[in-house]
């Protein structure tokens, strides 16, 4: 790995090649692993090489980032060796730990030719599962990241107190809080509705054969948990599916209290002006305190 430091943030960017794949905090580009990428230690995440390190507004032009000149001081442990953080990173820890535990059980039943075993073998289903949540996070990370500004904060990967299970994403609007559950699925999300009139109506989520219903359930029990620290401010859930095969036209819907949409579309519903119903660092805060990093 060769790591040097770039322009006037020399005290806080590296540039590096990239042990795990990531995308760009900016303009949500994928990132090879071992390619060479510029990481941002004061938000712990990664862009391209050659995006522009400034900060877009939503509404305004970009702000340049002021920095205090000086030497760079190297870190104690290099981005590379260290856990990753931010978006997704819970699901790439979790990723990795699978994966080493399912090379470390054939090298134990092949002996000397565990090695061939490993290269030979297809990665399970229960592990491929967890990168491919981990890509789904980082790549809705990175857009909502980039509309980041003073009437937008967002929150990453944070753990629900007294449990294992994490928050995805936490948006912070003047307008009230979103609770964001990523999901890199395939299919075309739609309702089916059963019952109605002789019977109770029951909604069910599907998402190409997948019946995802659950994946309502935890969002709604995720909004409860926030609303339980923020009080009396606004907490809306939402479902965003990334990759998904929405239409052309239309395809978002509501059900039971929970947005089901697609990345532009939630971003864009997350910087449309509305009514200031709450203040959004002082809230912030208060969600960073109370929901630590996964």
């Amino acid at each position: 790995m060769r790591m040097e430091t770039t322009g006037a943030r020399e005290a806080t960017d590296k540039r590096m090649r990239l042990r795990y794949a990531g995308v760009c905090r900016l303009c949500g580009t994928d990132l090879a692993a071992r390619a060479d990428a510029i990481y941002e230690k004061a938000t712990r995440t990664v862009r391209c090489v050659d995006c522009s390190p400034s900060v877009p507004t939503v509404g305004g032009d970009a702000q340049p980032d002021s920095t205090v000149p000086g030497p760079a001081t190297a870190p104690k442990q290099t981005p590379a060796d260290a856990p990753p953080t931010g978006a997704g990173s819970s699901a790439r820890r979790e990723y990795e730990r699978r994966k080493a535990k399912d090379e470390e059980r054939l090298r134990q039943k092949w002996g000397r030719l565990g090695g061939v075993a490993v290269a030979l073998s297809d990665e399970r289903q229960s592990t491929k599962a967890w990168a491919t949540g981990a890509v789904g996070e980082e790549r809705l990370g990175a857009r909502l990241d980039g509309c980041v500004s003073a009437s937008l904060a967002v929150l990453h990967d944070r753990l629900i107190p007294g449990s294992r299970a994490n928050i995805d994403h936490l948006a912070i609007t003047p307008g009230g809080i979103w609770i964001i559950d990523a999901k890199c699925y395939k299919g075309r999300p739609r309702i089916e509705i059963e019952g109605g009139i002789l019977r109770p109506r029951v909604d069910k989520l599907i998402v190409g054969r997948r019946n995802c219903t659950k994946l309502v359930d935890g969002v709604q029990k995720q909004v409860s948990i926030v609303r339980e620290i923020a009080g009396e401010a606004p907490v809306v859930g939402a479902l965003c599916f990334v990759g998904a095969d929405w239409p052309l036209i239309g395809g978002s819907f509501t059900t039971r209290g929970v947005h089901v949409l697609w990345p532009k579309l939630l971003t864009k519903m997350l910087c449309k002006e509305g009514p200031v119903l709450l203040d959004v660092a002082e809230t912030e805060a208060t969600l960073a305190s109370s929901l630590l990093p996964a």
